[in-house]
């Protein structure tokens, strides 16, 4: 069915790291948006973006730019530990908001927009490039068609130097979010009843690996493993990989990285992500089309982005976090399917 054209939706990017700066390059060149505005703690991350986008006006003052931009919509790209209280500013003045993942650092926080969020969140749409990329959305449809699940395995390992650049960052919360989403998604939002993680520390007592297993009554169980592991040599975000097993039935994807290698001096692999600004195309593109389709009021926000999804995320990642179990210890099969822990 052919979308219904519509008025292009004014949207200002709040925060110009890594994704911020995607957002802005992929938003600039989107028939559906007009990028009008930009935010950064330091000029010099405005200055730095002027260079590609000439012409966005950009501020340091978030209350300036809500009062002086004419954004009916943001992407907050900002630091997890801004979220909650930049979301809160424009949900207060009636925009609608794109929040990267996770929604919060904890779960009091994140419940703390309540109030500010419609029933059906089409005011508040959770950033997850994972769930529009396009082996993902082909897997979901892979399990529709196929039957229940039995079994998920996720693997998502990240630069061994993160432990360095970004000291005291838990690869649960910044990694392993993305599968917890898509677990979610893949089980149509059943809470699961069993909660079990490992943690393994470098010498100097910093998380480089985390594990997690989930069950659901329906059987279906999932393991997970995130990680600040690979070497230098290896892709330069690491790798992913999800694999889904049901009765009579598997299926594989590898959305990390791209298929498609370089070789010259030393191998590359030139596309990580599904994400490309210039044209825009791959799984941020597509996010960005619904956001504005769910500003527009044509689409009501997908499985896996609503607030109430962001919730029963961010509840998994507290009771993961709460006791993870020493590294190597063995949980007994013949345990009722409760969740376990060691204070």
């Amino acid at each position: 069915m052919t979308q219904k054209t519509f008025a292009p939706v004014r949207i200002g990017v709040i925060g110009l790291g890594r994704f911020g700066r995607l957002h802005s390059l992929t938003l600039a060149e989107l028939a559906e948006a007009e990028l009008v505005a930009l935010v950064a703690r330091r000029r010099e991350s405005l200055d730095a973006l002027a260079q590609e986008l000439p012409g966005v006006r950009g501020w340091t003052s978030l209350t300036q730019a809500i009062e002086e931009s004419d954004a009916e919509a943001w992407v907050v790209a900002c630091s997890t530990s801004s979220h909650v209280s930049v979301a809160k500013a424009l949900l207060e003045k009636g925009k609608t908001v794109l929040l990267e993942k996770p929604i919060a650092d904890n779960l009091i926080e994140a419940r703390s927009l309540a109030s500010l969020v419609r029933p059906d969140s089409a005011n508040l749409m959770m950033g997850h490039i994972v769930l529009f990329n396009s082996e993902f959305q082909q897997l979901c449809s892979v399990a529709r068609q196929n039957g229940p699940i039995s079994y998920i395995d996720c693997v998502r390992h990240r630069p061994a130097s993160i432990v360095r650049d970004f000291p005291g960052e838990n690869p649960l919360h910044a990694v392993m979010v993305h599968d917890l989403y898509a677990a979610q998604v893949l089980l149509n939002r059943a809470e699961p009843d069993y909660f079990n993680s490992q943690y393994h520390r470098t010498g100097g007592g910093d998380i480089d690996l985390a594990l997690a297993q989930l069950g659901w009554s329906c059987g279906a169980v999932a393991s997970f493993a995130a990680s600040y592991l690979t070497p230098s040599g290896m892709p330069p975000r690491g790798f992913d990989r999800t694999e889904v097993f049901g009765e009579g039935w598997s299926a594989r994807i590898s959305t990390n990285p791209r298929p498609i290698e370089v070789w010259h001096s030393q191998a590359s692999w030139p596309l990580a992500l599904e994400i490309r600004t210039d044209p825009p195309s791959g799984m941020m593109a597509e996010q960005l089309r619904c956001f504005c389709r769910v500003v527009r009021g044509l689409q009501s926000v997908p499985m896996g982005a609503t607030y109430g999804d962001a919730i029963q995320i961010q509840s998994w990642m507290e009771k993961l976090s709460e006791s993870p179990q020493s590294p190597g210890r063995v949980i007994p099969p013949d345990l009722p399917r409760a969740r376990r822990s060691r204070r």
